[in-house]
């Protein structure tokens, strides 16, 4: 699969003249469609390997268009564009295999860092890469063709490498809770807390998850780096 194919989809002119002009001087070619029906139009006529999917469109949802995408094209990568987004939705995307996230508003260094490593992420040996980054992207890709099990194994790899950082007990605590095993999950995300007691995405998956504050702001990825503390 290339994933150099982008189709960057959103109702918003901005947002899409952003993308593409962000990822202008990198070796990809894109194209953009304005809605669902769209999307879904380019994506039976083109060999896209990546899509950049905003999630609240007019007419056909972003998620509505990744249910339809997934039943002939499973194999594609798709990143959720959000400014709306809840947990839930986050939790039903992941399911479907979106397993990245980028909220509006974003940079253009943002947006050419993930793609960056979303087309890396492709090449990724497994007996070749051991170390704690790589098993996290190595869990993320099984996460996009959701071989859940395996990414779990690849999250536990990690830990068992560096068990000090909290973004991997978190991503395992997501993985639980996929698979509806909301104790698991919940062990998981307090062991996060337990190391880093400012982590944000821990701090919301279990407020969520245990139903504590049903109010707060659930724009978070679900188990991604939050570097805006």
């Amino acid at each position: 699969m290339k994933t150099n194919k982008i189709l960057i989809v959103d109702d918003e002119k901005n947002i899409r003249m952003t993308i593409t002009q962000s990822l202008a001087d990198m070796d990809v070619e894109t194209d953009t469609a304005v809605n669902g029906e769209e999307a879904l139009a380019k994506l039976k006529d083109t060999e896209f390997g990546l899509v950049l999917l905003d999630l609240r469109m007019p007419g056909m949802d972003g998620m509505q268009v990744l249910e339809e995408l997934r039943k002939d094209r499973p194999d594609i990568r798709v990143v959720i564009i959000t400014a709306h987004g809840t947990i839930e939705s986050a939790v039903e995307a992941m399911k479907l295999g979106a397993v990245d996230f980028i909220q509006k508003p974003f940079t253009p260094k943002e947006i050419r860092s993930l793609v960056t490593k979303i087309i890396k992420r492709e090449t990724l040996s497994e007996e070749k890469n051991k170390d704690y980054e790589s098993c996290l992207e190595l869990a993320k890709r099984s996460v996009a063709d959701r071989h859940f099990e395996s990414a779990a194994e690849h999250v536990r790899r990690a830990i068992s490498i560096d068990s000090s950082r909290a973004e991997a007990f978190n991503f395992l605590g997501a993985l639980y809770e996929l698979q509806g095993d909301k104790v698991e999950a919940q062990k998981n995300y307090r062991a996060a807390l337990s190391l880093d007691p400012t982590y944000k995405p821990a701090q919301h998956n279990l407020s969520r998850s245990a139903h504590v504050n049903p109010d707060a702001d659930e724009k978070k990825i679900l188990f991604d780096k939050d570097t805006k503390k």
